[in-house]
């Protein structure tokens, strides 16, 4: 019988924030593992941290179209199932946990295992790159674009869109039931809204819950993530022979107002002459 806690995290480079990251898992509970699926990253597969939690290291599978973001969080939990989990958290490599976080989604996973859960992120300035795991409360101050239910609530009936795989549980049965992030997408962008909208299709609900906060670790970017722009395209097309319909407009229009992009006849987007490589 299935019986733990794990934490699920996929990297490539981003030591310094992983290392932050298992340092925060020390504020609250303790998972019961720690799996950290390492993509094209010998660096991190020798990592051997001395303190608590030990990290159980994976080497990702190798993919000719970019980072395997998807079929890493597959190896990464079916992994932890195996090694005998019943709540899988995923986490973004960036992100820190409160103090409550872990014991909070194992908590309402046990209760409502049918529900995807998440929670609340706060994104933190550079100021903080230095800051103490414990003092991450005092820094709360969740995404506005996503729900944050204010700590010791929670509520069930989330929007697919709304689901990101920064922070996120689910029951190891569910997983399995749902069948996990789907392999046809590679790179940045789509993967976590299918995957929610998967969730919901097998007739599930996605549930926000205010005690599981987590904090994500400031890095250089840019919006819109023109460097991701091929991923996009790509991973776009495949969630709209899914699901019917084009993700991510927002950066679709910003790109289409930079020239980068244009729309098809057919509805579909795809690279300018301009901007063809």
């Amino acid at each position: 019988m299935r019986s733990g806690t794990a934490v699920v995290t996929i990297a490539h480079g981003r030591h310094r924030h992983l290392h932050r990251q298992h340092a925060s898992l020390a504020s609250g509970l303790l998972p019961d593992l720690y799996v950290v699926v390492a993509m094209d990253d010998p660096v991190l597969e020798a990592w051997a941290p001395s303190a608590d939690p030990a990290p159980v290291l994976v080497r990702g599978p190798a993919d000719p179209r970019g980072l395997p973001l998807a079929a890493s969080r597959n190896l990464g939990f079916r992994t932890a199932i195996e090694l005998g989990a019943d709540v899988v958290i995923g986490l973004d490599v960036d992100c820190m946990v409160g103090a409550t976080t872990v014991v909070a989604y194992r908590d309402a996973v046990h209760d409502d295992p049918d529900v995807l859960w998440s929670g609340p992120t706060t994104y933190l300035p550079e100021t903080e790159r230095d800051c103490d795991p414990g003092d991450l409360a005092a820094l709360d101050d969740p995404h506005p674009a996503r729900p944050a239910p204010v700590p010791g609530t929670s509520w069930v009936g989330g929007e697919p869109d709304h689901f990101w795989s920064l922070s996120f549980a689910s029951s190891a049965r569910t997983w399995e039931t749902v069948g996990g992030f789907s392999e046809r997408y590679a790179g940045y962008g789509a993967e976590d809204t299918d995957f929610a909208h998967a969730w919901r299709q097998s007739g599930r609900s996605l549930g926000w819950l205010g005690d599981a906060r987590t904090f994500h670790q400031h890095h250089p970017t840019q919006d819109p993530p023109v460097q991701h722009l091929d991923d996009i395209l790509r991973n776009g097309a495949v969630f709209a022979d899914r699901w019917g319909r084009w993700p991510m407009g927002g950066w679709l229009e910003e790109f289409r107002t930079r020239g980068l992009v244009e729309q098809a006849a057919d509805g579909g987007w795809r690279r300018t002459r301009e901007t063809v490589r």
